[in-house]
């Protein structure tokens, strides 16, 4: 599930990106249209959704919620949950075909994924604290 979710937040920038440079209502839009929304809702919330569930349980059984790492690690989580919410928003406005921002932002935040997947990583084998 985990690996579903971050292959998302990792390409759904991507797509966002050759929006962009799509003319709004072109075959090429709508087309982007189909997969950003199939990757959101088929692929990326059912798999954040398992993710959650499980990282909660096994936080709960493997470590009773003990550690700064985990909480750490958790805040993180939900610093990815947020970011995978304003994807979210931007498939619904990119479908309405409502502003856009530019590619360059999206390259930008394309990156933010990464980042916290490599802190989370990190804190989850390092357990500094």
């Amino acid at each position: 599930a985990v690996i579903s979710w971050m292959a998302g937040l990792f390409y759904l920038p991507r797509l966002f990106i050759y929006h962009c440079d799509a003319e709004p209502g072109s075959v090429q839009s709508e087309t982007f249209k189909v997969m950003e929304q199939r990757l959101l809702k088929v692929i990326m919330n059912p798999a954040m959704m398992i993710a959650w569930l499980l990282g909660l349980y096994l936080a709960w059984d493997s470590f009773h919620f003990q550690g700064g790492w985990l909480h750490a690690k958790i805040a993180l989580v939900l610093l990815m949950t947020g970011v995978h919410m304003h994807f979210s928003r931007a498939v619904r406005v990119l479908g309405a075909d409502g502003p856009r921002r530019t590619a360059r932002y999206w390259r930008m935040v394309n990156e933010i994924p990464t980042v916290l997947m490599i802190a989370i990583v990190i804190l989850v084998i390092v357990k500094p604290f």
